[in-house]
């Protein structure tokens, strides 16, 4: 986990951003800002990555794209010929020129081959290596929004990306064994494009994953809180709150905690 906080400043939590090492692909989960600087404090091999996951086009889960393109450009040695693929909502393609734009040819050409997807609503993707395929849905955040689930052979991931209640979304989570889970807001405060701890104990608990990591938490919400407001309202599973460092493993269906960082 490399970012399970918002844009608001966190020493122990920055933007979203999830790395995601599956046989021989390494996948981000969105890339907000200052995303590099932490995969290289945690001892992550950003250089390696071989694809990016965008949810949606809020500055929270992208704005570390054009910084990521930078230095795979200028910061490896030697210079890096591996492809990269990128994929996300219908409109990559669109960001990536207005990226141009505003920073110049290497978001377009920085010296390896680009590959981009775009999903159309519910669609899906498969790795041509095998090491994963990737299902998603719509969610009720932005036109574009998606969530994901992240099929392996040794098992399934989920992520709401940001949205608001859903019960098709908890459904197409059901079988995940690990679910990271926005809860934006506390009770009180719902809306219709965040979850609260209501909600999300609701959707977690048709989801029913072995481990539900809560992450996008917005003050006043304290996420160490969430363990016990999500069973106050009904929740019975395993609920860690996410942090910076917190590493999981999942292997053969069997899910393991791991600290990688502070």
């Amino acid at each position: 986990m490399v970012g399970s906080g918002t844009l608001i400043p966190d020493p122990e939590r920055g933007p979203p951003a999830h790395w995601v090492e599956l046989g021989g692909s390494s996948l981000l989960l969105d890339c907000g800002d200052g995303t590099l600087r932490t995969m290289a404090r945690l001892g992550l091999r950003w250089e390696t990555i071989s694809h990016l996951l965008v949810t949606h086009f809020h500055t929270d889960h992208v704005g570390g794209l054009a910084p990521l393109l930078f230095a795979l450009k200028n910061g490896v040695e030697p210079s890096r010929d591996l492809p990269l693929t990128l994929l996300g909502p219908v409109g990559l393609s669109g960001h990536l020129e207005g990226l141009v734009q505003a920073h110049g040819p290497y978001i377009s050409d920085p010296g390896f081959p680009l590959r981009v997807h775009e999903f159309s609503p519910g669609g899906s993707w498969q790795d041509p290596l095998g090491d994963f395929r990737i299902e998603t849905l719509g969610t009720r955040h932005t036109a574009d929004s998606m969530a994901v689930r992240l099929e392996t052979s040794d098992g399934a991931l989920g992520f709401t990306g940001d949205t608001g209640p859903d019960s098709e979304l908890a459904t197409f989570f059901r079988g995940c064994q690990i679910l990271l889970a926005e809860c934006s807001h506390p009770d009180g405060r719902e809306m219709e494009t965040h979850l609260t701890p209501g909600g999300l104990a609701a959707m977690a608990a048709v989801a029913a994953p072995d481990l539900l990591v809560p992450v996008h938490c917005y003050p006043p919400l304290d996420p160490e809180t969430l363990p016990d407001l999500l069973a106050e309202a009904g929740y019975g599973g395993r609920v860690l709150p996410g942090w910076d460092g917190l590493g999981v493993d999942l292997k053969d269906g069997r899910v393991e905690v791991l600290d990688i960082g502070p």
